[in-house]
């Protein structure tokens, strides 16, 4: 790698997941013997190229402390928001006189266990000289439909959608560290609630590049996810 641009990582983990069906933040459920969000964490801590690592929390978040991170490297704690774009933007704020305007910010969900070093790898050398930067994303490959939503709450297909041209995002997202302030900022000042830190990239103009991952990368959303995410770990592992 020839960039001379530290790598930060952010972690927006100040969401709930009511989709799981738990008492627990999704982040904190054991995933065979860590929580979701250490392995989250181990992803980056043993790759070489990442400076340091930020992790968004909720202001009332009562499990964070009681789980001892085993971190090599610098790892922050800052309250997060409301929603993920308030909880990137307040990481970046933190990092504001740390991190050059050039420097990179990797973005990753708290509930993606599963990255492959080698994917994480990937996408560090094919955007390392870019000046704007990209994400991990893999292929559509399944049939899509676009839907539409009757008057009495009946969901119907409104057409099929074109497959060749759809990829699913996933995470790390990988941005200089200003131009990704400045396009969330400015989604933000627009009152645009950006799920991913690409939309407000794209909003700001640019076309962040696609690079292709494994779909074992999953986002742990329901309870099945779980158990799936604990068979690719060990899978990955050579245990499975």
């Amino acid at each position: 790698m020839n960039d001379m641009n530290r790598i930060w990582v952010i972690i927006p983990a100040a969401g709930i997941g009511s989709r799981m069906l738990s008492d627990i933040p999704k982040q904190y459920l054991k995933l065979n013997d860590l929580t979701v969000i250490e392995h989250t964490i181990s992803a980056f801590d043993s790759n070489p190229n990442i400076s340091e690592i930020i992790v968004a929390i909720s202001p009332e978040d009562d499990y964070w402390p009681k789980i001892k991170i085993k971190s090599e490297k610098p790892l922050h704690q800052i309250h997060g928001g409301r929603e993920r774009c308030f909880s990137v933007l307040n990481a970046l704020k933190f990092l504001k006189d740390k991190a050059a305007p050039t420097d990179w910010v990797l973005v990753h969900d708290a509930a993606r266990p599963c990255l492959r070093d080698e994917d994480l790898d990937l996408l560090l050398n094919e955007l390392i000289d870019d000046k704007v930067g990209g994400i991990l994303a893999v292929p559509v490959r399944d049939t899509m439909k676009s839907s539409v939503v009757t008057e009495n709450n009946q969901v119907l297909i409104n057409k099929t959608l074109n497959r060749d041209e759809l990829w699913h995002a996933l995470t790390p997202q990988m941005f200089r560290y200003q131009v990704l302030y400045d396009a969330i900022e400015s989604a933000l000042n627009k009152k645009e609630l950006v799920t991913d830190e690409s939309s407000a990239i794209e909003l700001a103009g640019y076309q962040p590049k696609l690079i292709e991952g494994h779909a074992d990368n999953i986002k742990i959303t329901r309870p099945e996810d779980l158990q799936l995410a604990a068979f690719f770990l060990r899978q990955q592992a050579g245990k499975a």
